[in-house]
């Protein structure tokens, strides 16, 4: 079908009055008419009845509006495309995020690129760091966010956005639970803790273990993701150790946070991509990470955070 034509009708349709639509699209109305009539003769059927105050859609231009927009809609895109890939600009991203980290730095770095390139599809899924990690190298993903050190997967380059501090989550009924200072590793050396499986984050469990609970961590419970371990932590099952923007976000009732003393605990959260790959998108991508204040790739070790005084005062937000 004649695409000008269907993008009158579809102006007609939204009007509903022959002069406007002739306004709106900078032509003269016994020329719309004559393109809406050969339209009509295309289709076999009238599409419009003339009302003393302007017109109406018969039931099949009702249809016709309906697939004239889509169609409009369709060409609308097959044309960004086809530019895109005139200056260069077409492909597909594909992207992961992790299950630990949604939100903040993450949904702004990903709705700049939506902003900046509107004409590049982007797949997106979630996945925990060893599934993005092993998607990545399957070559099945782009890019994905990603809690490091990465020691399985040397092969991998990634770039750090944030360093999260790490909340010690505790039940609303634990003794250490109504305390207005900092949490020593000593008080919580012998308590039941709540993990989720090492396999589905190498790096981040043994970065977690390591600083939070340096004689190892008495695991009772593992829980799949960051909502489901902390509903344990509420039913007092144990406790655990979340990073701060996933445990805020989430905002369970029985559960309190609070902050352990020096050396202060944290996670980065990153950007990883394979070297490897075909990175034409990607290094579309990667600019943008020092846009939302990330910092250079994680030399691995422990991340230190604030020395802090192992006794001062400091008031953390509850849970409601």
């Amino acid at each position: 079908m004649d695409l000008r034509r269907l993008g009158y009708f579809a102006v007609l349709a939204e009007e509903l009055n022959f002069t406007r639509a002739a306004r709106r699209l900078h032509i003269a109305q016994p020329a719309l008419s004559q393109q809406i009539q050969a339209l009509e003769r295309q289709v076999g059927a009238r599409l419009v009845v003339r009302e003393s105050k302007g017109c109406s859609l018969t039931p099949v231009g009702v249809v016709v509006a309906e697939e004239a927009g889509r169609l409009l809609r369709q060409a609308e895109a097959a044309e960004r495309r086809i530019q895109a890939a005139v200056h260069g600009r077409a492909g597909r991203l594909r992207l992961a995020y992790t299950r630990s980290a949604r939100g903040g730095v993450v949904d702004a770095l990903v709705s700049e690129f939506r902003s900046r390139y509107g004409d590049i599809e982007l797949s997106v899924q979630t996945g925990w760091t060893a599934h993005n990690v092993a998607e990545l190298r399957a070559g099945r993903l782009d890019a994905a966010f990603v809690r490091p050190p990465l020691d399985e997967a040397p092969e991998l380059r990634y770039l750090v956005l944030s360093e999260e501090e790490l909340l010690l989550a505790l039940p609303a009924g634990h003794p250490l639970a109504g305390l207005r200072t900092r949490i020593t590793r000593e008080q919580i050396a012998d308590e039941p803790v709540i993990l989720f499986p090492r396999e589905n984050g190498p790096g981040m469990y043994d970065l977690i273990t390591r600083q939070v609970w340096p004689g190892g961590p008495r695991i009772v419970r593992e829980e799949p993701d960051d909502e489901q371990l902390l509903l344990a932590v509420a039913a007092a099952h144990g406790i655990s150790a979340v990073p701060a923007g996933r445990a805020h976000a989430l905002r369970l009732p029985g559960v309190r946070l609070r902050h352990l003393s020096a050396p202060v605990p944290t996670v980065p959260l990153a950007l990883a991509y394979h070297p490897g790959a075909d990175l034409r998108v990607v290094n579309l991508l990667l600019p943008l990470v020092g846009g939302s204040g990330a910092g250079g790739p994680v030399t691995g070790g422990a991340a230190g955070g604030a020395d802090r005084g192992a006794g001062s005062r400091e008031d953390v937000p509850d849970q409601p």
